[in-house]
């Protein structure tokens, strides 16, 4: 039974990867290989010997010696706590989301495209790159992405340009949340599991994460899509909002608040992220309702909407698909990390190599671990991948493993468009094909991991 799961996690990513040639949304295939994968589990319940109980991060060994209805049992709370850790993703993704169409209710980004007074390729290319990695370690890699996209539509009118633009947000964006314990979910993970403390993180991976960033980005501004002078998006011509620069830095502002919030009372990010939703929201319900709100909100759009709610009307231009999407393939995922097959995999890579635990062959090895499981992590999705590496080693807090670690997944997820949240929603936001990324992209992410991975290496013999 579990060839049969991983068949169908094979074919629905191939349908997911092939989604320009077959014709069929990504979410399709997304959300049947969840449903088919979960359902062959359910089904053959009682073939499985072993069991990855998530809640508790262990692998359950004597999972065959539980009778049908204890296992039904186990695999339905399996299932909840997935469902929950995959909600809470989604509902955050909602929440900036909503905010980013706020901002942009009100015209919000014209501040920003105003403030880009120059039209060269390259200039832009290292102010998004410079951008996007030094607020993916604020308000994380997701919302990063997400913000930083929606301005580069209103700026560059050119899509074929601006997905090269996009490609390299993606690298910069993961480069960046890799150094902060809140700018990526698997940094979060290790550093919520007392892997890893913030001061040491920043020590180091600051520099081969910067590395990371700046590499691939000096060698994208070489190539053609990066030279000469770029078409900006035209000036409607219409009186700005008067709004506009309010409500961007509430906006942003609010999602910078998130993480505060999260590090001050421990909750979730999604329990922050609908806080200052609902405070954006306030705002956006006051300031549409005042006497200037119809005379100058800036396009013929927001005019057809201006007796409605700004808050409806953002949510109406929320992309679902890309949070189906996002459904789809994280529970099909976790559906495959509950059989157990990542820790599985460790525990033979152990036995077979038996030399973690000396040095210098043993430090060797557990590199080529981890560079292979930052490969691994443009694959399949980082979370499981770091959940495995935390069964798979015992070092203690800050022992440099970890740091190693962090790096790895977090960067390493840019190889492949599918490799990472950022990604994930870049594909979703601007329509990129795998293909196109795998082709003109990954080389670039590949370099820049490389040059941070032995950039780390340095530090680590020298610090």
């Amino acid at each position: 039974m579990e060839t049969a799961i991983i068949l169908v996690f094979v074919f629905g990513y191939l349908a997911i990867t092939l989604e320009h040639n077959i014709k069929i949304d990504k979410l399709i295939p997304a959300l049947v290989m969840m449903a088919i994968c979960w359902a062959l589990i359910s089904l053959g319940i009682d073939d499985f010997a072993q069991w990855f109980d998530s809640a508790k991060h262990n692998l359950m060994e004597n999972f065959g010696m539980l009778g049908h209805e204890e296992k039904m049992h186990l695999m339905e709370e399996t299932l909840l706590h997935h469902l929950g850790k995959t909600a809470e993703i989604l509902v955050f993704l909602l929440g900036a989301m909503t905010i980013v169409e706020i901002i942009d209710y009100f015209d919000g980004f014209s501040t920003i495209k105003s403030a880009v007074n120059f039209n060269s390729r390259k200039k832009l290319l290292w102010m998004f790159a410079g951008l996007a990695f030094i607020l993916s370690a604020i308000i994380d890699n997701l919302t990063a992405t997400i913000v930083l996209i929606s301005i580069l539509q209103k700026i560059v009118k050119d899509r074929h340009i601006r997905i090269w633009y996009a490609g390299l947000i993606i690298i910069a964006a993961n480069a960046g949340g890799a150094w902060s314990p809140i700018g990526d979910v698997t940094t979060t993970m290790l550093w919520i599991g007392d892997k890893v403390s913030s001061g040491n993180l920043f020590i180091y991976l600051f520099i081969p994460s910067l590395l990371c960033m700046v590499v691939p980005t000096f060698i994208a501004s070489l190539l053609t899509p990066f030279k000469g002078d770029l078409e900006l998006q035209p000036d409607d011509g219409k009186p700005k909002n008067k709004f506009s620069s309010t409500m961007l830095f509430l906006g942003l502002g609010a999602i910078v608040f998130v993480p505060i919030f999260k590090v001050i009372t421990h909750l979730p990010p999604y329990v922050g992220m609908m806080l200052s939703l609902g405070v954006v929201a306030i705002f956006a319900e006051i300031y549409s309702n005042s006497k200037f709100a119809i005379s100058e909100v800036g396009s013929e759009d927001h005019d057809s909407h201006a007796s409605h709610s700004p808050v409806h009307y953002s949510l109406s231009k929320i992309e679902l698909p890309s949070i189906l999407f996002f459904l789809g393939i994280l529970m099909a995922v976790a559906a495959l990390e509950s059989l157990g097959i990542l820790f599985g995999f460790a525990g033979s890579l152990k036995e077979n190599i038996g030399l973690l635990g000396t040095e210098p062959v043993g430090t060797v090895v557990s590199d080529l671990v981890v560079v292979l499981l930052g490969v691994g992590s443009a694959v399949i999705d980082n979370v499981p991948l770091v959940a495995a590496s935390l069964g798979m080693f015992s070092e203690g807090l800050d022992d440099q493993l970890w740091h190693f670690i962090a790096y790895s997944a977090g960067t390493g997820g840019s190889m492949l468009i599918i490799g990472s949240a950022a990604g994930v929603v870049a594909m979703g936001m601007e329509k990129i094909d795998f293909f196109w990324y795998l082709k003109k992209i990954s080389w670039l992410a590949l370099v820049g991991f490389l040059a941070g991975a032995i950039a780390f290496m340095v530090m680590r013999g020298i610090l």
